[in-house]
């Protein structure tokens, strides 16, 4: 065989595993221990509160400490499933880059937030849920808002921004939501919820199945975030509420992985049928099926473990997709604002946001190597791009020797 054969044969094999990374089971158990231990809250933000709006409405929010400098509040909202701590290391930072304050809010029906109706997750209740919220959280002066969401949250902070329910807001980043693909993508929506374990044993292992089946690529995110997406079946509380969890919980939960064979899941598995009752559970809305990736979960998981479950049941919020996405584009792009939209592919553009990207109507940035929950994926490159963003347009300082980049796909 020649040199040049070996070489783009070599080129087509998967990346061999370092001779050091595969020991034995008594180490692989170990590094489970020290792999998918939840992080908490205040690792990353100053505060937390919950902000009662009316008799009615209870609101979880976290914030980071007050810049040094003055600065604008990003206000980040997050995806459907997910919670306020989907945005943990992305806060952590985009802090450390600009002078700025992020307020995180578990919108209605996810986290620790409490409503009447928890059930009505139409785009204009969440709007105005947030925009109440806003006036509540500053009475006297509303301050220079950036508004960031991310998927369903990206579509919301749309809706959001074109009610013009405050004052002083500044700008918009979407991220990885975009009309036309988010509109396609909700006919598999149902099958995609239903391909979710609807149990898990442990906080640990819901962390393992986040990480294996793809939903989040980055460990250390989802050591923080997924704690937000569960709730104790005991207890109905969410579980964060459970932590910090003691040794003995975490030493059992290696003795119990979701997944019999630890290097390798099921990467073609088949979805549940219509009518099985397998999982409901907590997902982000349209994009996140393409990248999805079912594991081989054990009997004994999904059948007898029945500790924590998903805070919400998105499958009942059907009835809302069509409203969260349908003309979303337009408004997008009439907003009277500086946008920036962020995607995961390039692929994921819709005829009219390509017309407007071409006439300069917005700015966009592709980042690549990530699947649909990008700033969990890669909170510092993400923190990069809405920082330069943030510069650019004069609406922060830098606060540390951040170097601006340039736009690019």
């Amino acid at each position: 065989m020649s040199s040049l054969q070996r070489t783009m044969l070599k080129g087509k094999l998967p990346p061999t595993i370092p001779g050091g990374r595969i020991g034995r089971a008594d180490s692989f158990k170990k590094s489970r221990i020290r792999d998918y231990k939840p992080g908490m809250w205040n690792e990353f933000f100053a505060e937390k509160e919950d902000v009662t709006v009316d008799e009615h409405r209870t609101f979880r929010i976290y914030r980071t400490k007050q810049p040094e400098k003055p600065g604008p509040v990003l206000l980040l909202l997050h995806g459907g499933g997910y919670s306020a701590l989907t945005w943990a290391h992305f806060c952590s930072e985009v802090t450390s880059m600009i002078h700025c304050q992020c307020l995180c809010i578990d919108l209605r029906g996810h986290g620790d937030s409490k409503v009447d109706d928890e059930d009505d997750l139409s785009a204009d209740t969440l709007a105005k849920d947030i925009g109440d919220l806003i006036l509540k959280l500053y009475p006297e002066e509303v301050p220079q808002l950036f508004v960031v969401g991310h998927s369903m949250g990206g579509a919301i902070a749309v809706h959001f921004a074109h009610m013009a329910l405050v004052p002083n807001l500044i700008g918009i980043t979407v991220i990885d939501v975009v009309e036309g693909t988010a509109m396609e993508a909700l006919a598999s929506m149902q099958s995609f919820l239903r391909s979710r374990p609807k149990y898990f044993q442990s906080i640990p292992n819901a962390i393992e199945w986040c990480i294996r089946s793809g939903q989040v690529r980055n460990v250390d995110s989802a050591k923080v975030s997924m704690p937000g997406q569960i709730i104790n079946c005991t207890t109905n509380k969410l579980a964060t509420n459970d932590l910090p969890l003691p040794d003995d919980v975490l030493e059992e939960a290696h003795h119990n992985s979701m997944f019999p064979n630890p290097f390798s899941i099921s990467e073609d598995e088949e979805s549940s049928p219509p009518g099985d009752d397998a999982a409901d559970g907590s997902s982000d809305s349209a994009a996140a099926g393409a990248d999805f990736k079912k594991p081989n979960t054990t009997k004994s998981t999904t059948e007898a473990a029945k500790n924590y479950t998903w805070r919400i049941d998105l499958s009942k919020s059907e009835k809302y997709w069509v409203g969260w996405f349908s003309g979303l584009s337009d408004k997008f792009l009439n907003l009277r604002l500086p946008k920036q939209l962020l995607l995961a592919s390039i692929d994921g553009l819709d005829r009219t946001l390509t017309v407007g990207q071409m006439q300069g109507r917005f700015q966009m940035q592709v980042l690549a190597r990530c699947g649909h929950a990008v700033h969990e994926d890669r909170p510092h490159e993400v923190a990069e791009v809405i920082s330069g963003y943030l510069i650019r347009n004069r609406f922060a300082e830098a606060a540390s020797e951040f170097r601006c980049h340039m736009p690019s796909c």
